[in-house]
């Protein structure tokens, strides 16, 4: 018999024990000894502690934008607050710093299942049971590749599986009469919400999409140029017929997952504190709020998130994405069948997971909680380079050109009982999350609840300095068709021409300071 040391069975014992500490964790993940919580009880609630009168002015102070660009500022290396995570090779897909390791457990178990890769049914793997029968993927991870930012088809043979195609039919002028100031459009009769380009066995994807570019050429002011690549987007192999004539389709690219609970803890008076819908202050600025109606809450909703903040909060938000994208029912969402429409009979009458097993969906109310509490807590790595006399030298001409107008530095979180990990943190996401019109170019005439067809929400920055160490590409904007920083910020429009404008005609050394100090972010 080979020698094995004490030290290295204990190591293998270590390992041992942590797997049989997954195997325990998921069996009660998925059998609970106990009656899950109702659903409305399992969600998350923000539980908030009011400012005082005293906080109420240091954070009016705090989070003032600041004239003082020879140095960095206070606390700005952490531009997650306490949450901030030390540079990984993973950036993306760590839990918050102030994490407890008896909240880590769950972070974990929400990881596994972010990445879980589900089957349809009927399956032996009951857990696993429900794929589809369409779907865009099999797992979260798969779209939301390291918790980072998804990416177009490069060419016919590459897959859009972290790109969805949202498809839109016109509203009915009936009901326009009934809604004041209701933009929101309608799932297209045979297509649903969105075009599922995979399918289970048995069942035909409902499109494969094509994108193609047209080139143009934008001259800078120091005669060097940027291409801008316009794309135009083709649905083929329609499985189900043409689609209704005027439906409006719209890609989306993933968007990166990090900082998510922090935005999600931001006060809704001091988001809408930014807004000027009619712009009263003259600054071509215009910010408007999205409101939309919560499912959970059975109410109107300040809209946080999605591309153009068309989701009150992250347990909406993953549910959708369930739903949609994977095909898989939740009490919120209980559809067992997916996105399939009334006219795709073969698809609704398929088996699925909706069982007897945990609250008879196919995601519990367990693992939707798990996942939304993964998803809260992905931290945001810190600030490369914030004292670096070109990043601050680029800081300061990205405030003296008005992008901190939509991109807003700095907030500060509620104070909150439940919430240790986002509670009353100081962070800088630059973004207002309100709705701006980007102009004709990057419209997709989709109505989005009250966001119209060239609307977008601000995309928050921290972080997209690391795209490429993450992703391994620079794909920006909502479809990815910008692939470096400069070309996305050349793309902008409507109420950011005139900032466009002035990157576009300004010194060559102050724009690749500008660069510099995105990336640091």
């Amino acid at each position: 018999m080979a020698n094995v040391s004490p030290n290295s069975m204990s190591i293998k014992f270590c390992h041992l024990s942590k797997y049989l500490a997954w195997l325990i964790a998921l069996s009660f993940l998925f059998f609970p000894l106990e009656t899950p919580l109702l659903a409305s009880e399992r969600y998350f609630l923000l539980d908030i502690s009011p400012r005082t009168f005293h906080e109420k002015e240091k954070v009016r102070s705090i989070i003032k934008k600041t004239d003082v660009f020879t140095k960095a500022e206070k606390f700005e290396r952490n531009q997650a607050g306490a949450t901030t995570v030390e540079l990984h090779k993973d950036a993306f897909s760590q839990p918050s710093n102030n994490m407890t390791f008896e909240r880590e457990m769950d972070f974990k178990l929400g990881n596994a299942l972010f990445k879980k890769l589900w089957v349809s049914s009927p399956s032996s793997t009951l857990a696993s049971d429900g794929l589809g029968p369409l779907y865009n993927a099999r797992s979260c991870q798969r779209c939301h590749l390291k918790d980072g930012r998804g990416h177009p088809p490069q060419n016919s043979s590459d897959s859009s599986v972290s790109m969805v195609m949202k498809v839109a039919a016109p509203i009915p002028k009936s009901l326009v009469k009934e809604i004041k100031n209701y933009l929101n459009s309608v799932a297209e009769p045979t297509y649903g919400n969105q075009i599922q380009d995979f399918a289970t066995i048995g069942h035909s994807a409902e499109a494969t999409i094509e994108v193609t570019y047209e080139e143009t050429e934008v001259k800078l002011s120091d005669g060097q140029n940027v291409w801008l690549r316009k794309p135009t987007y083709k649905l083929n192999n329609m499985a189900y017929g043409p689609m209704l004539k005027g439906t409006t389709i719209s890609p989306r690219v993933a968007p990166q997952m990090i900082g998510l609970g922090l935005l999600n803890a931001v006060p809704e008076h001091d988001i809408l504190s930014n807004a000027d819908p009619h712009d009263l202050n003259g600054d071509g600025i215009s910010g408007r709020a999205n409101f939309v109606w919560s499912k959970i809450y059975q109410k109107p909703m300040l809209g946080r998130f999605g591309y153009k903040a068309s989701s009150p909060n992250i347990t909406e938000q993953t549910a959708s994405a369930f739903l949609n994208d994977i095909g898989i029912s939740s009490t919120l969402l209980p559809a067992g069948y997916g996105d399939c429409t009334s006219s795709q009979d073969k698809c609704r009458k398929a088996p699925n997971g909706n069982s007897g097993l945990i609250d008879e969906k196919e995601i519990s109310n367990v693992g939707l909680d798990l996942v939304r509490f993964y998803a809260t807590n992905l931290a945001v790595p810190k600030r490369r380079n914030p004292e670096n006399s070109e990043v601050l030298m680029g800081k300061k001409v990205f405030y003296q050109t008005g992008c901190t107008s939509c991109h807003v530095p700095k907030f500060v979180t509620h104070r909150l009982k439940n919430q240790p990990e986002q509670s009353f943190q100081l962070i800088w996401p630059y973004t207002d999350m309100l709705l701006h019109d980007m102009g004709q170019e990057l419209a997709d005439n989709m109505p989005d609840h009250l966001a119209n067809g060239r609307e977008w929400r601000t995309a928050p920055l921290w972080g997209i300095g690391l795209t490429k160490r993450v992703s391994g590409h620079t794909y920006f904007l909502h479809d990815g068709r910008a692939r470096s920083l400069l070309e996305a910020i050349v793309w902008h429009g409507g109420e950011a021409k005139k900032q466009r404008d002035q990157v576009i005609n300004m010194r060559a050394e102050d724009r690749e300071a500008l660069l510099k100090f995105l990336e640091s972010l």
